[in-house]
């Protein structure tokens, strides 16, 4: 039941009966808003309804406020009061959080699980970071998040698939490949220079002893080129593994893994440009090819084919693009990192020159990620005074509070990530103090089982005895949850289900110490066990979305 629909439906049934009557001119009714105002004495929700319908009906606001609170009809009203300049507050019975609370449990471990009419089949991308080296912080962040969206966006109710892009293709391989042949000869005892573009990882120097170990001296004598070819192989193999264990561990999964390099045995860069050439889209400059991206809101042209013939990176871009609409995605939503900022624009270009529209095209970016331990910045990775890596981060907080403070914060911000919070086991660390109100419920249900108390079943619940102030604050917090899943993947803000899960758990905590329940009556007992199991299943469930574990015990 959701409250705010049945009264939306009661204020529109209303004014429609005002007109009827002429009591209000008739004219087009806009969309119901309510708003839990922000002082109780405001009453449980309030609408601007007719401030908003003032222009279209012609008529004074609180002159339709009264119309409509004249021919309101709803059973769980008590007393409306109209304020200001129109707005209408709602004073209600509690009979429609005891409804509620009912639809809650009768709904069990679907609460939370949403419905959605959108027909629209969306993908996802997110990390595709180059398989050259391991996962830092800033990956985590966008690992985190977007297998946190994915979640979100399932549980309201939208079909999405997630991927990774695999950057197998190009210059960043042939320096990894590269890097690892001059480890290996220099493991030998080989005089090598370091390639320029090389990458001076520790894990580069790893795979070099490992394949020293494995292989010896087998590729020391071999043709370079052909050496260069073998390390390629094997180093992306071993990245690519290493790459997908980790980020199993951070429980972060992909529904498909698509390699840059099939587009390129596909040849399908050379051909999405001859069809943007066909579409008028293609234009040759000094040897080169330009995509027309001016014609769809970039600031500039963009280079596609370079003058010696090589794709540049946009043009394998545009070709994985029109590759996603192929496959019948109607929208797809890329997780870029904060330097890719001025990359929106020629992309949304590329995909409106395919024959696409522009919109259907959804990037969001991920602001920066900074470390910090004990109040001092952390730049560096103690163990190999690199980039600290996502390994390195979870080895010391744990796999569940890096999650939680990577969502915790709006993308759009900047990240300060509090490595000596996140590693505490106190209330002042959020993802404990949810966990811990988490298996305070688990251990209350223990306490009860050994009591040989069980729970009735829901139909002989009379949840009107809980009348205590944070009993009805839990039921109102616990039906606020399907609109806050539909409201946060809309916006793709997974941090308000951080936010909320949060409230939630400080709500419960408040809820234990004044709330007794051993000992009390049987009615209340057995209403309020069947309350503490609701909050159970949405803390389970908020963090499930957020990919954190629910612990028994702490």
């Amino acid at each position: 039941m959701d409250i705010k629909q049945v009264l939306a439906e009661a204020i529109t049934a209303a004014a429609q009966k005002a007109i009827a009557q002429g009591a209000i001119k008739a004219g087009e009714l806009p969309e119901v808003l309510l708003e839990v105002p922000p002082q109780k004495e405001f009453g449980d929700f309030a609408t601007n309804f007719a401030m908003q319908s003032a222009r279209s009906l012609k008529c004074n606001p609180r002159m339709i406020a009264q119309a409509v609170t004249d021919n309101l009809e709803c059973a769980y009203i008590e007393k409306t009061e109209i304020a200001g300049p129109g707005f209408i507050n709602f004073y209600l019975k509690q009979d429609w959080m005891y409804d509620m609370l009912a639809h809650i449990i009768a709904a069990g471990e679907n609460y939370g699980n949403l419905q959605n009419d959108c027909q629209e089949k969306i993908q996802l991308e997110y990390v595709s970071a180059n398989p050259t080296g391991p996962l830092h912080v800033g990956h985590g962040r966008g690992a985190a998040v977007g297998s946190a969206l994915a979640n979100l966006m399932k549980a309201a109710g939208y079909d999405v698939t997630r991927e990774y892009y695999i950057n197998d293709a190009g210059n960043q391989i042939n320096n990894l490949a590269a890097s690892v042949n001059a480890r290996y000869l220099e493991e030998l005892g080989q005089q090598v220079e370091f390639p320029e573009n090389g990458y001076h990882g520790y894990d580069i120097v790893e795979t070099a002893k490992r394949i020293v170990r494995i292989y010896g001296d087998k590729f020391l004598h071999m043709d370079e080129a052909e050496r260069l070819q073998q390390f390629r192989t094997i180093a992306l193999k071993e990245k690519l593994a290493a790459l997908k264990e980790d980020l199993e561990a951070f429980n972060v999964h992909f529904d498909v893994w698509f390699s840059e390099q099939s587009l390129h045995d596909a040849d399908a860069i050379k051909k999405a440009c001859e069809l943007l050439r066909e579409r008028g889209y293609i234009y040759e400059k000094d040897g080169a090819l330009w995509l027309k991206a001016t014609e769809h809101g970039d600031d500039k042209d963009r280079v596609v084919i370079r003058d010696n013939g090589i794709p540049t990176y946009f043009a394998a871009d545009i070709a994985y693009h029109q590759n996603k609409f192929a496959r019948g995605f109607d929208r797809v939503i890329n997780l870029w990192g904060a330097d890719h900022h001025g990359y929106i624009a020629r992309m949304k270009a590329a995909v409106g020159a395919l024959g696409y529209q522009p919109e259907q095209l959804e990037v969001l970016i991920l602001q920066m990620v900074s470390l910090y331990r004990n109040g001092e910045l952390v730049k560096m990775s103690k163990r190999t005074g690199q980039s600290v890596t996502l390994n390195e981060l979870i080895e010391e907080v744990g796999t569940d509070a890096a999650r939680f403070f990577f969502v915790m914060r709006s993308i759009d911000s900047q990240l300060d990530f509090d490595l000596t919070l996140a590693a505490e086991k106190s209330n002042e660390n959020p993802v404990y103090y949810i966990q811990y109100a988490h298996a305070r419920i688990c251990s209350i249900m223990r306490q009860l089982q050994e009591a040989g108390i069980k729970a009735v079943p829901a139909e002989q619940l009379k949840l009107n005895v809980l009348t205590e102030a944070g009993e009805l604050e839990l039921i109102k917090k616990l039906g606020e949850y399907p609109e806050l899943i539909a409201a946060a993947a809309k916006e793709r803000a997974v941090h308000r289900v951080a936010h909320y899960v949060h409230e939630l758990a400080g709500l419960f905590h408040s809820f234990y110490n004044q709330c007794r329940i051993l000992g009390v009556d049987s009615d209340v007992q057995q209403s309020r066990i069947a309350l503490v199991k609701a909050v159970g299943h949405v803390i389970r469930h908020a963090l499930g979305i957020l990919g954190v574990s629910a612990p028994e015990r702490m």
